[in-house]
C-alpha cells in the first residue's frame, strides 16, 4: 500500500491536482491529461522517485497503474 500512497503523490504532482487519486484499476483513460507527452513526464518521475529504471518491455506492458506498482514493488526487493 505505502507504494501506491508515494505513486498516487508522483501523479498528483505531474498532472497539478492535489486532488487525484489513482488505484490498482486506474488507467491513462481515467486520469484527465495523461496522455502521450505527459505519460514520459509521469514514467521519469517515478523512475527518480523509486530510483529505479524501467525496460522498454517493461513500459509497453503496463496497462494500468496495478501494473506499475508490481513492477516498482519487484525492483525494490
Amino acid at each position: 500500500m505505502q507504494t501506491l500512497d508515494t505513486l498516487s503523490d508522483v501523479f498528483r504532482k505531474v498532472f497539478g491536482d492535489p486532488e487525484l487519486t489513482v488505484g490498482p484499476e486506474t488507467t491513462a483513460d481515467d486520469v484527465e491529461g495523461w496522455d502521450s507527452m505527459s505519460h514520459v513526464t509521469l514514467i521519469l518521475a517515478i523512475e527518480s522517485r523509486f530510483r529505479i529504471r524501467f525496460t522498454q518491455k517493461e513500459l509497453m506492458s503496463f496497462r494500468r497503474v496495478g501494473d506499475l506498482v508490481k513492477s516498482i514493488e519487484a525492483k525494490a526487493s
